[in-house]
């Protein structure tokens, strides 16, 4: 049996074993999704600053799409606003899941990732806000780009220094992810979508209503549900709502609770469509977004110098690890919580580090507020990309020096001495915080 509980309420504590185990099969898709972001992010950059970018940028401008509909739209395009509908679909089932069956749905439990989410959103954003009102013009725009953690790469940097963080450290960061996914969509369905269209809002209503009908009565055919969804998100774009807010909607429409012992719908679309996010739309996406032109900048020295730049890398690295670190102590201190055994707070700013690393959401801002191909997209490209990578390396610096210690904490995890399946450590708890 596992050790008696303590009445001190934890941080960061090892949850329960059904959410533990469902948290390992996300973390392993989202691993192999970042390394392929990761891949397709640097042979985009790489190809746009050779001899041959011409050939890039003619491809990312490359138009299709019926002109009948206002779907004629550039293969860019096509990945932010389509495919990155996908990701946001995923995202919506992720989200709805952990408030109705996770461990979100306990107040307690949900405090942490909750407050470090905002903290790591406003923080990034006024240190952004701070550094780019001296730019003036349409600098300002772009003040949520540095609020997004962008969960794949985070994952894919973990696997690269090989680090044991412990089940619970990785369930924290994925859900802090989670929650700043559901705070993304807010800003960018409040911020950043253009002028309001209320007949194909209103139309968007009924493939919507229908898809919901279908999966309530757990019907999966995708013949029926593939052309509901894409009339949906067809019409979403067309009311000015930027488009992937479609795929939000849809996933909340999707039940959580399966019948007796059976998978909830939720599970299992996610199960289905989280490869295709995490190993092509994503992708994908990160291929038309990261080709950035050093050169058309003036040059990385050039660019380092603009405010929008120097925002986005400031907003990443110190306002991510102050924002995230900051709240989490905020928690500690009026619920007069402790960290659970074995960790410390250098282990919670080694997480706040890694936060800073931002990626896909930002890229996406990015291109909303300065509008594709612009110069401040441009620079905005530059920052998220250096930001992101000296996030990265802060961060697998700090966890690294911890290794040992999540060594230690992982060999307690998985010890299992009755030989049940079920690690020691999981059994005869309760969730609490």
């Amino acid at each position: 049996m596992g050790k008696p509980l303590s009445r001190t309420p934890r941080l960061f504590g090892s949850g329960s074993w059904a959410e533990a185990r469902r948290v390992g099969d996300v973390l392993r898709t989202e691993t192999v999704g970042g390394v392929l972001l990761l891949g397709a992010a640097l042979i985009a950059l790489v190809w746009a600053n050779t001899p041959l970018a011409d050939s890039y940028h003619r491809l990312s401008e490359a138009r299709i799409g019926p002109s009948a509909w206002h779907l004629d739209l550039s293969l860019t395009v096509w990945a932010a606003d389509g495919l990155l509908a996908i990701f946001f679909f995923v995202a919506g089932l992720e989200l709805k899941r952990e408030f109705v069956g996770g461990d979100l749905r306990d107040p307690r439990r949900a405090a942490l990732p909750v407050a470090a989410a905002v903290g790591g959103m406003a923080v990034p954003a006024l240190i952004f806000a701070a550094v780019a009102a001296r730019g003036g013009g349409d600098a300002l725009a772009g003040w949520a780009i540095p609020t997004a953690t962008d969960i794949a790469f985070a994952l894919a940097v973990l696997g690269v220094i090989s680090t044991h963080l412990p089940t619970s450290l990785r369930t924290f960061l994925l859900t802090l992810a989670v929650v700043d996914d559901l705070l993304a969509i807010l800003v960018i369905a409040v911020f950043y979508s253009s002028s309001l269209h209320l007949l194909p809002l209103a139309l968007a209503v009924l493939p919507i209503a229908a898809f919901g009908l279908l999966v309530q009565r757990r019907v999966l055919r995708w013949w029926l549900l593939i052309p509901l969804a894409v009339v949906a998100w067809a019409l979403v774009h067309e009311s000015g709502i930027h488009a992937t807010v479609a795929g939000v909607l849809l996933a909340f429409t999707v039940p959580v609770r399966g019948r007796d012992s059976e998978h909830g719908m939720a599970e299992r679309l996610e199960h289905a469509w989280r490869p295709v996010s995490a190993g092509v739309a994503v992708p994908v996406f990160a291929f038309f977004a990261a080709g950035v032109s050093v050169a058309d900048t003036g040059g990385f020295g050039a660019s380092l110098a603009q405010p929008i730049t120097l925002g986005i890398i400031a907003g990443l690295v110190l306002g991510k690890a102050i924002g995230i670190t900051g709240s989490a102590w905020l928690v500690q201190r009026f619920t007069h919580a402790r960290l659970a055994d074995g960790l410390s707070w250098w282990d919670v700013f080694g997480l706040a580090l890694l936060g800073g690393v931002g990626f896909t959401v930002s890229l996406l801002i990015g291109e909303l507020a300065f509008g594709i191909g612009s110069d401040g997209d441009g620079y905005a490209k530059i920052g998220v990309l250096t930001g992101s990578l000296l996030a990265a390396v802060f961060a697998a610096i700090v966890l690294r020096v911890r290794n040992s210690q999540y060594r230690k904490l992982c060999a307690q995890e998985e010890a299992d001495a009755d030989g049940d399946g079920v690690p020691d450590i999981y059994q005869g708890q309760r969730v609490s915080g």
